[in-house]
């Protein structure tokens, strides 16, 4: 069943459905529009929320952020952040798929509308314009045939009069036949004419609106079927991206399980662990001994017992809970370990045996004005200083460590840049087209200066860990030294360098490649790439190859603009970056 059948007369009915059903078009457009904007604002308050709790710059070498607790709580911010962004590419896939696919179609389907309606108009103009001629013939021929008959009858008439001359009869006789004549011509024009209109009726309401109103039901139908496919896309949108949120959220899961509060309690451990003795007993002092109580009372002062002493420093943490003082330097030697007292019930000093008030005047000075010279310093916030001697020797020996790490890896950056520029200024004195040596003279001096400074910043703190203790640390960073040629320092067992390490001081700053890769393993490809021109590889350490060679990767260009590569027969070298493209496995 089609339109052009069952709706031949139903012309205004097809139109305004047709316009209907591109209005819902529009309306389901709109509604789309408002979603992704809905989604869009959506993502951007999850973008803002996991923005406003995330770790700042500032903070991410405070303590916390070590706990599992801490970073549990940051991988739902990534999560979240990574669901907003989900989020957003649902509003932009609807965008898309949904409502400029559909403008668009929209657009072309208002076109094509307004084509067939124009065609449906003028085919009807065409009629309505055949009937009017056909009205016209017809008034006229009734006109002409009224006129014939009155002709006629006036005629017989003028003949049936007896006074009506000859010449009279004969001219109303042929008036008569004129317009006889006259009205057959017009009966005549009166029929062709409605010959013409019949058949472009037939022609009209049986070809042309049918063939019409059958496009109108196409386009339609198209419509409706776009439309459908909009409707499925709205939720398969949604769907294409929901594994990708299950594993958001499953991340989210996954941040909860890898709590680990026993973990969290190392780490504060280790985070504030002093590496203190506790303090041992207090030995008793024997007043019974011909001391007086009152000169000493007021010279020195009553010892106090610890618990007393915290009495009055309640609103001040005791040294020894203290996160930020410093053990004072009359109580304890720096980082060492407090003497063990004597027992409470041992045996008494010799010294106590042979002249009593002298010892007990001594212990009162070693234990109570320190003591009290150690709460005083409680009010002063310690300063920081460069060697960490403001930290308990625990985190003093972490720190430390932390330090030189950071150190060597500085080194090594500005060893491996030495050697780049070695390499560099190797090529350009072998040839001189691909640049000037002179060039690199200024960047090798920095260099080298950088270099010698590192090496004295590790030298001093590789000191400041042996005198914290840092039990055979020494030895691991001294591995790790450089001279200012880029080269490892050899030391002899006792620390000192020994001779064979000494850097000739003509040497250049950088190293020749003395055939390096034979004696190392073969490392896996990272890539591969093609030559994109003719290189000779004449410098030493470098390797030549033709435009179109494909080679492997095997080191990728560390900034100094070459790149370590391997050929199928095993050569290795270094060869310029801008002169391949590089493909890197994923």
């Amino acid at each position: 069943m089609d339109w052009g059948t069952e709706l031949w007369d139903q012309y205004d009915i097809i139109e305004k459905h047709t316009q209907s059903g591109l209005e819902l078009v529009e309306k389901y457009v709109k509604f789309v529009k408002e979603r992704t904007e809905i989604e869009q604002n959506y993502a951007k308050q999850l973008r803002n929320l996991s923005k406003k709790y995330s770790l700042k710059r500032s903070g991410k070498d405070e303590p916390e952020c070590r706990l599992s607790s801490y970073q549990s709580f940051l991988d739902i911010l990534n999560e979240m952040n990574d669901y907003a962004g989900q989020r957003e590419l649902i509003a932009e896939n609807m965008m898309m798929s949904i409502c400029i696919d559909l403008t668009k179609h929209l657009q072309e389907l208002k076109q094509e509308r307004k084509t067939y309606l124009m065609e449906a108009k003028k085919a009807q103009q065409s009629l309505e314009s055949t009937y009017k001629q056909l009205d016209s013939s017809k008034k006229r021929f009734e006109r002409e045939w009224r006129e014939a008959e009155r002709a006629a009858q006036y005629a017989e008439k003028t003949d049936q009069d007896i006074n009506a001359t000859k010449a009279d009869v004969e001219k109303a006789k042929q008036q008569a036949h004129m317009r006889a004549h006259i009205a057959e011509e017009c009966k005549n024009d009166y029929a062709a004419q409605l010959q013409k209109f019949n058949k472009e009726q037939n022609q009209f309401y049986f070809n042309d609106m049918p063939l019409i109103f059958n496009k109108l039901q196409d386009l339609d139908e198209k419509r409706v079927r776009k439309l459908a496919q909009g409707y499925i896309l709205f939720s398969d949108t949604e769907k294409h991206v929901m594994p990708i949120i299950g594993k958001c959220l499953e991340g989210i899961t996954k941040a909860g399980t890898n709590v680990n509060e026993r973990n969290d309690s190392m780490v504060v451990i280790e985070q504030n662990k002093s590496g203190f003795e506790r303090p041992g007993d207090l030995e008793f002092e024997d007043y019974s001994q011909g001391i007086n109580r009152a000169s000493s009372d007021s010279s020195l002062g009553t010892p106090k017992g610890p618990m007393e002493l915290l009495g009055k420093n309640r609103s001040k943490n005791f040294w020894i809970f203290s996160k930020r003082s410093k053990l004072s330097p009359s109580t304890l030697p720096p980082f060492s370990t407090p003497p063990a007292p004597s027992p409470a019930n041992g045996p008494p000093s010799p010294k106590f045996g042979r002249d009593p008030l002298s010892y007990c005047l001594k212990e009162i000075n070693k234990t109570v004005k320190p003591r009290i010279s150690s709460f005083r310093t409680l009010r002063r916030s310690p300063t920081v200083t460069e060697d960490f001697a403001h930290l308990p020797p625990e985190q003093r020996r972490k720190r430390l460590q932390q330090k030189l790490e950071e150190i060597c890896k500085e080194l090594q950056k500005e060893v491996d840049q030495s050697e780049a520029l070695g390499k560099m200024k190797d090529v350009y004195e072998k040839n001189p087209q691909m640049g000037d040596p002179a060039s690199l003279a200024s960047q090798i001096s920095q260099t080298s200066q950088n270099i010698e400074r590192l090496r004295g910043e590790l030298n001093k703190y590789e000191t400041w860990l042996a005198e914290a203790g840092g039990r055979g640390d020494t030895l691991r960073y001294k591995a790790h030294t450089f001279n200012n040629n880029g080269a490892h320092d050899v030391h002899s067992p006792d620390g000192a360098h020994s001779d064979e390490s000494t850097p000739d001081p003509s040497q250049a700053i950088y190293a020749e490649f003395d055939d390096d890769f034979e004696d190392e393993e073969l490392t896996a490809p990272i890539g591969k790439c093609t030559a994109m021109y003719n290189f000779p590889g004449a410098s030493e350490g470098t390797i030549s190859m033709q435009e179109g060679e494909v080679l492997a990767v095997v080191e990728e260009d560390k900034g100094d603009g070459w790149t370590r590569v391997r050929r199928s027969n095993g050569d290795e070298g270094y060869i310029p970056t801008s002169y391949v493209t590089i493909a890197l496995n994923k």
